[in-house]
């Protein structure tokens, strides 16, 4: 479940940005639809505790955001939210599986590498485990990252643009996977797109219109 109340948010030296109310019932899936500038990626942000907000509330899985300091809410996040970026953050000195592993970390939880295994096999990208990111082609990759994103099974999926970059095929597959792994997992599943394809895919999720701010006179 989430659910936003009042939401601003302004970076430095910028115009306030106004997200309108939603509320997501555990399960559900968004879609943040909107041109770029209107905010889709802030509010992910403010959904997984990366950003707070000037003002407002964010309560995920009945947890406020808010009242957690920085340190808790990392932890927090680690172990309840599955975030998948539109740039996937792999590191490539180390190798998939190791990636895997920094989860553990953020969450301060002890390594669990059979769960890595199943994770992995799970997404069909258990061969490559011992290889690198920048041997992997780019739906290997996400594949991969949404393997990382899983892993702790959270109760919430966050996707920036996962479509932005895949032609129809890819695209169609990336979606399956997103909208399968967030049913076998129960979780709300929330999806920053502009892309027509991921209406047309999942046309009965609820969907949060955003705009760009009116500059001022």
């Amino acid at each position: 479940m989430i659910e936003t109340r009042g939401l601003t948010y302004a970076y430095p030296h910028a115009q306030s940005l106004p997200l309108p109310d939603v509320v997501v019932p555990q399960g559900g899936t968004l879609l943040l639809r909107g041109p770029s500038g209107s905010g889709k990626s802030t509010w992910l942000a403010l959904a997984a505790g990366l950003l707070m907000p000037s003002s407002g509330e964010v309560v995920v899985a009945g947890q406020s955001l808010g009242v957690l300091r920085s340190g808790a809410r990392d932890t927090w996040r680690a172990r309840h939210v599955g975030f998948l970026p539109q740039k996937l953050h792999l590191s490539d000195a180390l190798s998939v599986s190791d990636n895997l592993a920094l989860v553990y970390f953020a969450a301060g939880l002890p390594l669990d590498r059979a769960a890595i295994v199943r994770s992995l096999d799970a997404l069909q990208v258990g061969a490559f485990a011992a290889r690198r990111p920048s041997q992997l082609s780019g739906g290997q990759a996400q594949r991969v990252a949404l393997a990382r994103a899983l892993l702790l099974r959270p109760c919430v999926i966050l996707a920036d643009e996962p479509t932005a970059s895949l032609d129809d095929d890819a695209s169609a597959m990336a979606l399956s996977l997103l909208r399968d792994s967030a049913a076998r997992l129960e979780a709300t599943l929330v999806i920053a797109t502009h892309d027509a394809r991921v209406w047309q895919t999942l046309p009965q999720a609820q969907v949060l219109p955003l705009m760009r701010p009116e500059r001022r006179a």
